[in-house]
């Protein structure tokens, strides 16, 4: 059986940190330039650095996406980012274009290169060309089917590993490569800054019957015929596996800290499950899907990897959300009568009930018993999102733990 992989999307160096916490085996970042998340927080070259430290000081990998479809402005800018990137010491670097793959060889060719999903690879015979060019990775296009990951296993170098994206948001476009941002907003996808078109609401008409809705799946609010489930493959890890997939990807950069520990706990504990023993892993099952749940999802598909996808995968009513859960903070360290040090992100009070997330996989139910600013004046509640504040909790949380509380 091959090594898996978790790898997990990290979107800032808080983050980073909680994935690593909480089970990744390997996180993806983006620096300041060249990723294709433009609008998330992303990591200064500082963060990177120590990013990367924390990282491999708990055995963990690193890797850093470069995955935009560069236009020739780009080349010069992206040749000076592979030299300053290259004293960071990734493990990794997520390469779409052939023309960025070239540089980074030229560059930094001691830094591993991944072909990213961007690059719609979608047989065994373009994962060969790319070992042959000197990736040590290709990303799976998410057109793909096991059946077909499965064949491309078979036919490709052993050192040859395969990647695939196993929860997450699904994009409309093929592997991603959306052109409906540029079109309508002038914000180019390709380059990083989507705009999430295909999650806006829309009506069909046909042209020889203008102002004439056709009979489309809808609701009083309109349809979103574009916007498609989350993919969440946790039921299916004996078939990832079987399959002869190397790293199993979570979609993510733009998410919360709360999200990224969830997902990493849920899926850490699922493959160590299978690798002990598949009847552990079926047996754990329910724990699965309730802990999954507990992310903020859109409702979820298994994507293309059984087949063909139909109208089953789409969401006609709604671009909104599944939440049952809020982000209280992370504890990051305490004052001398151990209440937790917390930066608050959103309003809790005292009496209520809070949720801890234990890395390895339990939940630990406290209630808020006191509150204070940083200064000791006592609160009854934290309205405030960022204010830094200490917690008693009625027992010391560990640093690094995250917190959350249930929706009524």
């Amino acid at each position: 059986m091959r090594k898996t992989e978790l790898l997990i999307p990290a979107s800032n160096l808080e983050v980073l940190k909680v994935a690593v916490l909480y089970g990744a085996d390997a996180v993806y970042i983006g620096g300041e330039m060249y990723g294709l998340r433009a609008k998330a927080k992303n990591f200064s070259m500082d963060d990177v650095k120590e990013g990367i430290r924390f990282a491999h000081e708990h055995g963990v990998r690193v890797y850093i996406t470069a995955n935009i479809v560069a236009h020739n402005g780009d080349l010069g800018g992206i040749r000076e980012y592979f030299r300053e990137l290259k004293s960071t010491k990734p493990d990794g670097l997520i390469i779409s274009d052939p023309g960025v793959f070239m540089i980074a060889r030229e560059e930094c060719p001691e830094i591993e290169r991944h072909i990213s999903t961007q690059a719609n690879s979608t047989n065994y015979a373009t994962y060969k060309f790319w070992h042959e060019q000197g990736a040590s990775r290709v990303v799976a296009a998410r057109e793909l089917s096991l059946r077909e990951i499965k064949e491309i296993r078979e036919h490709i170098p052993d050192d040859l590993e395969i990647e695939a994206f196993v929860h997450g948001a699904m994009c409309i476009s093929h592997s991603g490569r959306c052109l409906l941002s540029n079109y309508f907003t002038g914000q180019n996808a390709n380059k990083g800054a989507c705009t999430h078109p295909c999650r806006w609401k829309y009506s069909v008409v046909e042209e020889t019957r203008p102002g004439e809705y056709l009979p489309v799946y809808e609701n009083e609010r309109g349809t979103y015929i574009f916007n498609s489930k989350d993919l969440c493959m946790i039921e299916h890890m004996d078939d990832l596996i079987g399959a002869g997939i190397d790293s199993l990807k979570i979609e993510g950069r733009m998410k919360t800290a709360l999200y990224v520990a969830a997902v990493a706990r849920t899926y850490r504990k699922a493959i160590d499950d299978y690798k002990e023993s598949p009847e552990k892993y079926f047996a754990n099952m329910d724990y699965y899907r309730q802990e999954i749940s507990k992310c903020t999802y859109r409702q979820f598909t298994t994507g293309f990897y059984y087949g063909k996808t139909d109208e089953h995968s789409q969401i006609y009513d709604s671009n909104t959300y599944v939440k049952e859960y809020t982000y209280i903070g992370i504890v990051q360290g305490h004052n001398e009568r151990g209440y937790a040090l917390l930066e608050q992100k959103n309003k809790f009070l005292v009496g209520e009930t809070i949720e801890v997330m234990i890395p390895g996989g339990e939940n630990l139910q406290v209630t808020v018993k006191a509150i204070e600013d940083e200064d000791g004046v006592s609160m009854e509640s934290a309205p405030h999102p960022r204010q830094m504040i200490y917690v008693d909790f009625g027992e010391e949380i560990p640093e690094g733990y995250l917190l959350r509380r249930k929706e009524e």
